[in-house]
């Protein structure tokens, strides 16, 4: 696919606007609307390391990727890395730049590229460009609007997979125990026996 490049204008400080970005638990509240079962894969979500799994939803391809944050130039610039498609074989390269047009007025610019590995992976990705155009800008917009006309609702957020906080260890007690079930059997030594 070639070179797509999005830019848009946000009134908001470059700094907060950059550590917004560069948490990707907080990018379901942005990029819902192409990437679907949004997961993080590792327990840091914020900065370089950081990394998240999920579907894109395009027309005729589901495909799933892993995003990782590759390079972090606090506040300027942001660089990431995807595997797509099966076993990760496509490469693919997103770019946020964040320029300072005046105080509280900031410039992102979203270039995304991606190298496909197969005759078969560039015919899908033919019209690709034309929709990943039509979907970094609608994100640059979406998060236009978290900035600048917040809603009342908390914004969306991710998790590491397969964390459930209903599940989460409580009042000290260990990961993995259950107060019901006997010390033998996984659970807690105070717990009563059966």
């Amino acid at each position: 696919m070639r070179e797509v490049t999005v830019s848009k204008i946000i009134s908001a400080p470059r700094e907060e606007i950059f550590d917004f970005v560069c948490d990707l638990a907080g990018r379901p509240a942005y990029t819902d609307h192409f990437m679907r079962d949004y997961r993080l894969a590792r327990v840091n979500s914020v900065g370089e390391g950081a990394a998240a799994r999920f579907r894109i939803h395009a027309p005729f391809a589901k495909d799933y990727a892993e995003l990782q944050i590759s390079e972090v130039d606090r506040p300027r610039r942001i660089l990431e890395t995807m595997a797509l498609g099966r076993r990760g074989r496509i490469r693919a390269l997103a770019v946020y730049e964040f320029t300072q047009e005046s105080p509280g007025v900031t410039r992102i610019e979203l270039t995304t590229y991606s190298e496909p590995a197969t005759p078969w992976d560039r015919l899908k990705e033919l019209g690709a460009a034309g929709w990943v155009k039509r979907q970094t800008r609608k994100q640059l917009e979406r998060l236009r609007m978290i900035f600048e006309e917040p809603g009342s609702a908390p914004l969306r957020r991710a998790t590491i997979a397969g964390y459930d906080p209903a599940k989460a260890p409580r009042f000290g007690a260990p990961s993995g125990t259950d107060p019901s079930r006997p010390a033998a059997l996984g659970g807690s030594a105070d717990a009563p026996p059966h």
